[in-house]
């Protein structure tokens, strides 16, 4: 579980996020929405300790993040999987040496044992033989799937998914959220995913939070987001919505 626990966090004189305490727990899918500008971002980056909060903590399971050590930081960044937007892949490098790339990094494997995590992470994704292939040859879904494959590579407790669907079709979209749901639930990982994508609140979006005006505004699942009375909430929907069917 990672909890945040009355952060606060500022740009000069902008309040970003205020005062917000919220739990994602650990197995499901937590889901952070808001429009753009409301504070969901930063919020994440906070999880992730790319931005220090200026008040409150940060735990990973009881452990204080906040108050860590760079050395106890490092330990826990290990634990963590990222799945940035866009994928995020490195273009000179092959599929294989993408997903290696963190094992590298963090672990002492051998090349033969890191070369077994690989092969393994590609077959989850569902991309066995696809090893010496350049980002180049791959398509959107591919390129997130390549994504996926390399951010469970270290066996992440905490797996956090920013704009996972950004570029993709309907389809496409929804076999990156069943996979990523599926995953969440087969290692119990703590998994966080910012989204604009309603198609994934609907579908996958076990706990949501909504941030609104760096403010936690609203919280639920995905049975109850349509039937709130809450109105910032259903305007957000709304315009999601239209903005959606207007793109199609």
């Amino acid at each position: 579980m990672i909890e945040a626990a009355n952060i606060s966090k500022s740009f000069g004189e902008k309040e970003v996020l205020k005062n917000i305490s919220v739990q994602f727990e650990k197995g499901i899918t937590n889901l952070i929405i808001g429009r753009s500008g409301s504070g969901k971002t930063v919020l994440m980056k906070c999880l992730v300790g790319l931005f220090n909060v200026d008040k409150g903590n940060i735990f990973f399971d009881d452990r204080d993040f906040s108050n860590m050590s760079i050395k106890e930081k490092r330990d826990i960044r290990q634990e963590l999987g990222m799945l940035f937007q866009g994928g995020a892949l490195f273009d000179s490098m092959t599929v294989e040496q993408n997903i290696m790339f963190p094992l590298s990094m963090f672990t002492k494997k051998s090349i033969e044992e890191k070369l077994e995590r690989v092969n393994f992470c590609l077959k989850r994704v569902n991309l066995e033989n696809s090893n010496k292939l350049f980002p180049s040859e791959l398509s959107g879904g591919m390129i997130k799937r390549v994504a996926i494959a390399r951010a469970i590579s270290l066996q992440p407790k905490y797996l956090f998914c920013d704009e996972p669907n950004s570029g993709l079709d309907p389809m496409t979209s929804g076999v990156i959220d069943n996979l990523i749901s599926e995953i969440t639930h087969e290692y119990q990982i703590t998994t966080v995913i910012n989204t604009h994508d309603m198609n994934s609140v609907l579908e996958i979006g076990e706990k949501i939070v909504f941030i609104n005006n760096g403010e936690l505004w609203w919280g639920g699942t995905n049975q109850n987001v349509l039937k709130t009375n809450n109105k910032e909430l259903n305007d957000f929907i709304f315009a999601t919505e239209l903005t959606r069917r207007l793109k199609k």
